[in-house]
């Protein structure tokens, strides 16, 4: 069975009507063309899906990445009608820490911004601090606009939720400064010369620029890693992380405990503190 281009349309169609974000639609219809084009004319059965996996073990993904990219074929099988060909996914003991390569530290989010400065792009570095600075996520920058600046708060609206995000008053101040340069009187501020909102696949390439030129590694150069920092900072802050899973917009507390995980230099720094060696 090859999967043709209609069927992955319809599957985008699909993501669509459900109600998916851009990014996530983006992200499953990548991994599904990926394995589609593995596939190519071999029959579809549960031996050969779970083919897909081995694969992609042989060619070392990281476990967490392979399970990512299982779940979004799943959801093309279970669109297909295919659901006796879903497979399997990696069990991964949940880590206490996280890899110290993806960890993006307030030093090095500090040496983005004065970069960014250096080389004027403002836009991209306001962009950065505002996603820092509020926890929002990057396809929610298209609520950052002149009227929710003013009020110095915004309401956000996905998945069927809204929830209400108030906005630094700091952070308001130099956006409408900005939006007064840009001659931008109302709507989004975060706009391409064309007057266009700005795509996840732009900022993400605007970022891996900068990290280059302020020498900060690209592994921890991402939209999402800015509201891990902005996770990590605010709850030392207040320590309530029910309150700070409603800010962030999660519906499960387990996925907020994945954000406030240390590095794995700083668990190993706790783990000298026990002082259970002799």
């Amino acid at each position: 069975m090859t999967i043709s281009k209609d069927e992955i349309q319809g599957f985008a169609t699909q993501l669509e009507t459900e109600g998916r974000s851009a990014g996530t639609i983006e992200k499953y219809l990548r991994d599904a063309r990926a394995f589609a084009a593995w596939l190519d004319d071999i029959e579809l059965t549960g031996g050969t899906a779970a083919g897909w996996k081995e694969h992609l073990l042989n060619r070392r993904y990281a476990p967490t990445t392979i399970n990512s990219m299982l779940s979004a074929v799943n959801r093309l099988l279970k669109f297909l009608g295919r659901e006796d060909c879903k497979v399997k996914f990696l069990r991964i003991q949940r880590r206490a820490f996280r890899e110290q390569g993806r960890e993006l530290t307030k030093g090095e989010y500090q040496k983005l911004l004065d970069t960014a400065a250096a080389e004027g792009q403002e836009r991209l570095g306001l962009l950065m601090e505002t996603i820092c600075a509020t926890g929002i996520r990057v396809s929610e920058v298209q609520y950052i606009t002149t009227e929710a600046l003013r009020q110095g708060r915004t309401d956000i609206s996905l998945k069927g939720k809204i929830r209400t995000i108030l906005l630094p008053g700091k952070l308001c101040r130099k956006l409408l400064k900005y939006a007064k340069k840009q001659k931008i009187a109302s709507g989004e501020i975060f706009l391409t010369r064309s007057g266009k909102s700005l795509s996840r696949r732009l900022i993400w390439r605007e970022m891996k620029d900068l990290c280059a030129k302020a020498g900060v590694e690209a592994s921890k150069v991402f939209p999402h890693n800015l509201r891990h920092l902005f996770a990590t900072t605010f709850y030392k802050v207040c320590r309530d992380i029910v309150k700070l899973a409603d800010v962030l917009g999660h519906s499960s507390i387990n996925t907020t405990r994945i954000y406030l995980m240390t590095s794995g230099t700083e668990h190993a720094r706790q783990l000298e503190r026990l002082g259970l060696i002799s």
